[in-house]
């Protein structure tokens, strides 16, 4: 039997799900350290222009990141300042549960996903 997950929610499941990819979270982390341009996010994050290009315009698609054209660069920032409490709000519980969600049997590093995302 499906549960009929309430309407209101689909945002916030469409947010958890942009936050849950480990190539997005770790792109939002650097960006929420100040503006990049494609180029320093691949260099810093050692990933391709193309996977890096990829998921900041899944990032912008989701409305939480934006960037500036200067000359022929593009400058990628945080849209909502919000999202720093959020990333800094899921580092607490994950501290304060010591993170046990790394031990869930569906969710967890040993189910498969990926390792911790390291900026």
């Amino acid at each position: 039997m499906a549960i009929d997950c309430a309407p209101g929610l689909a945002p916030a499941v469409a947010l958890f799900r942009s936050l849950g990819d480990p190539t997005r979270l770790a792109i939002l982390r650097r960006i929420a350290t100040g503006e990049a341009r494609v180029v320093d996010l691949t260099g810093e994050l050692g990933l391709a222009q193309s996977t890096v290009s990829k998921h900041l315009a899944c990032l912008r698609d989701c409305g939480l990141i934006n960037y500036r054209a200067e000359g022929r660069q593009s400058f990628y920032a945080l849209t909502r300042p919000e999202l720093l409490d959020l990333l800094r709000s899921a580092e607490q519980v994950l501290a304060a549960t010591g993170e046990a969600v790394a031990l869930c049997p569906t969710y967890g590093t040993s189910a498969g996903s990926p390792a911790e995302v390291s900026a």
